[in-house]
């Protein structure tokens, strides 16, 4: 049952509720070694960061950042922070100097906290530059301090000054005095587009997104949900804070590459993802299933059909399965597909929120075959995460992104611009009246930039409007479409489609080299180097074939006509990336601009 209280007494009262139940499941840095906090002592280490900030001398409404990856300190930062009236900024740990100095001057950070070595590095770096900044805390006490570095301070030893609750009683006045029009976080958006802006989240859009997704997302006190997005995600965000209301366990998952490995370690019932994930998965059973005996394809591609029919055919169409089909299903779900979800990790799995990216139909598809309930969804940080998302018992599209969820009003306006209004929408971005302008319109509608239709009470999403592109001929072309349907080949690790202002398609792929290499050694193809391989004739033979195998069902004037393999992967470190791993297409085509003149030479 929820227990929707305003983030700044949140813990507290789970506690009373909750005692000695665990709540955190995560590994020290640099441990192997799982662990576990109960809901008594989070609410304790929360209390004792309240003290230590006002120890230090934070004040209410003044900003603090966190520049970390995931991690048990990284929560008990931001809920303490809330204790005191404090708004919490998440810089993503992947984030550049120029970016944290740009984001620490623009919100006037106060104090930083920061988890590893990269991110204290940076920050020692970047803290002359930052006339607010009086202060760095360090998550991990392994971390190196600079010579001579009088501004730094470990955060045992930050929390050290809040242990006796010294200062518990003003907590408790400012508890009293909570609002929930505060500014609980200050988000910075990726900019794909542009210069970063700060979204303002407050209190109250928390509290009318936990009331309407309890209405549609069936987490409880019984599950177990792992991270898979970094905390400054406004998804997992969202997510992680609803499943404590929810009084949920959380597992802190802090290294990403490390996801598969700690599923299959902690056995989660609940993950919220980006489709990329479900993508892999999907590459990795087809591939494994390829490779087995033939009877052992047939029985698999047998359960799959099974699978497809009753989850999605069925129930997918909110129909009840026929009793024969129930009982083979029953039975295969427990000997074959159980199987497969336990290669991932999941022993007792429950809901699987999926979203940030198309999620494409293929894999949509195979997820809920497996039995596994994907429940796609879209939002943006300006939304407080959730618009729309499938709801489980109803009907649902593959291909859509679910219903909307309640509270929220949503519009279809010029462009097929999806329009949104509602509680959970931003108030705006921090200190931007102009950006702020031009993203509301005269009725209170918040302009997305996402293009979009209904039908049936579902939403779904054709593009970004800014990244529809014109060919010469004038025929519109949605490159994330086409994008996310070549990511479903194993070959293809990142794609990007050039098409604006150009007489016909063509893409600028990535490819995965441990594999390409394997296809070379196997077929006897000599290439000495990653550019040899990416330049062979034989290579971009068997690329375009399977291409041309997946772009079947486009039109004529979508099919893609030339590729360029490129030798390196787009990077945040080039700036082709943002760090939601976005593409930066502008970026991508400046810095390629040589190799795509070249596909369009006669």
């Amino acid at each position: 049952m929820q227990n929707n209280q305003h983030l700044a007494i949140l813990i507290h009262e789970q506690a009373k509720r909750y005692g000695q139940k665990p709540v955190l499941t995560f590994r020290s840095f640099g441990s192997l070694k799982w662990k576990t906090v109960n809901w008594n002592q989070f609410s304790l280490r929360v209390k004792q960061v309240s003290n230590a900030m006002l120890h230090f001398g934070i004040k209410p409404k003044e900003n603090i950042a966190v520049f970390a990856q995931n991690c048990i300190h990284y929560l008990y930062t931001d809920f303490g922070a809330y204790g005191i009236r404090v708004t919490s900024i998440p810089f993503y740990a992947t984030s550049s100097e120029q970016q944290i100095q740009y984001m620490i001057n623009d919100a006037q950070v106060r104090v930083l906290f920061v988890g590893e070595q990269d991110q204290y590095d940076k920050a020692h770096r970047v803290f002359p530059l930052c006339p607010t900044l009086e202060r760095v805390v360090v998550f991990d006490s392994s971390v190196r301090l600079a010579d001579g570095d009088h501004n730094a301070i470990y955060f045992e030893d930050f929390l050290r000054q809040g242990e006796d609750l010294s200062h518990q009683a003003e907590v408790e006045k400012l508890w009293e005095e909570r609002s929930w029009d505060d500014i609980c976080n200050i988000l910075y958006t990726s900019g794909t587009t542009g210069e970063s802006k700060g979204v303002m989240l407050t209190y109250g859009q928390y509290h009318a997104a936990f009331v309407a997704n309890d209405k549609c997302v069936p987490v409880g006190e019984k599950d177990r949900v792992i991270n898979f997005l970094p905390l400054t995600h406004i998804f997992e965000r969202g997510w992680a804070y609803l499943c404590l209301t929810e009084g949920a366990e959380l597992i802190v998952n802090t290294y990403p590459q490390e996801i598969q490995q700690s599923m299959r370690e902690t056995h989660p019932t609940c993950m919220s993802s980006v489709p990329r994930f479900w993508e892999k998965v999907y590459i990795a059973v087809t591939e494994k299933i390829k490779s087995s005996s033939p009877m052992k394809q047939r029985l698999f591609r047998h359960a799959l059909e099974v699978g497809h029919k009753h989850n999605v055919e069925y129930i997918g169409n909110g129909h009840r399965p026929p009793l024969a089909l129930a009982l083979e299903y029953k039975l295969i779900d427990r000997t074959i597909l159980s199987l497969v979800r336990k290669q991932i990790g999941l022993l007792k799995p429950n809901i699987f929120p999926t979203a940030g990216a198309t999620v494409s139909p293929e894999v949509e598809e195979f997820v809920h075959s497996i039995g596994l309930q994907m429940m796609v969804g879209y939002g943006l940080t300006e939304s407080l995460a959730t618009v729309s998302c499938d709801h489980p018992g109803k009907r649902f599209t593959v291909g859509s992104v679910g219903r909307p969820v309640e509270g929220i009003e949503v519009k279809i306006g010029e462009e097929n611009e999806i329009l949104l209004k509602g509680p959970t929408i931003t108030k705006g971005y921090y200190k931007r009246d102009q950006a702020n302008k031009e993203a509301f319109d005269a009725d209170g509608f918040f302009h997305t930039g996402d293009a979009g239709y209904m039908k049936d009470g579902e939403l779904f999403l054709t593009d970004r409007i800014k990244d529809l592109f014109k060919t010469s001929n004038g025929k519109y072309i949605a490159p994330q479409m086409i994008e996310s349907m070549l990511l479903v080949d194993k070959y293809m690790e990142q794609v990007v489609i050039v098409a604006d202002k150009r007489k016909f398609v063509s893409a600028l792929i990535v490819p995965d080299f441990k594999l390409l290499e394997d296809y070379a050694q196997m077929n006897h193809l000599n290439a000495d180097s990653r550019e040899a391989l990416c330049k062979h004739p034989d290579i971009m033979k068997m690329i375009m074939d399977r291409i041309d195998t997946l772009q079947q069902g486009l039109a004529h004037y979508e099919q893609i006509k030339r590729v360029t393999l490129l030798p390196k992967p787009f990077t945040m470190e080039s700036g082709e990336l943002t760090n939601t791993l976005k593409l930066k297409r502008r970026v991508i085509y400046q810095n390629y601009k040589a190799v795509i003149d070249k596909m369009y030479g006669e």
